[in-house]
């Protein structure tokens, strides 16, 4: 029986660990390409960590997080170092949309404030 667990462990190493090196893969891919390549398509790339994650979920919900945390500790820091990267570019990434959003929202204002009357003004005008 024993040996049953021992394969069982391993297999579970094993996918733990592949799912560890996806989700590393990933979020170096989204550090690289973040705000560098017009083509990235980062809602692609969260849906792709997510479904990391839900894995890794799935696979470590059943282990004891002391074995998890000695076996997988290197591996987890360096997640951690590229994680921390990660969400500064990704909140730089969200500011710049946010700066062209209010661009864009601004110019549209100022194009509808040319002199004409709108809507409300014209309805307020009536009173």
């Amino acid at each position: 029986m024993s040996g049953a667990v021992n394969v069982e462990t391993v297999s579970s190493d094993y996918r733990i660990k592949s799912v560890l090196g996806r989700l590393e893969m990933i979020i170096d891919n989204e550090n690289t390409r973040i705000g560098a390549d017009p083509e990235f398509d980062l809602k692609v790339s969260n849906a792709h960590k997510s479904r990391c994650l839900y894995e890794l979920t799935m696979l470590i919900r059943d282990t004891d997080p002391r074995e998890m945390s000695s076996r997988y500790i290197d591996q987890l820091h360096g997640l951690k170092g590229k994680l921390a990267v990660n969400a500064q570019r990704v909140e730089a990434h969200l500011e710049a949309v946010r700066a062209v959003a209010d661009i864009l929202k601004s110019a549209v204002q100022e194009a509808d404030a040319d002199g004409t009357y709108s809507q409300e003004q014209f309805r307020y005008s009536e009173i």
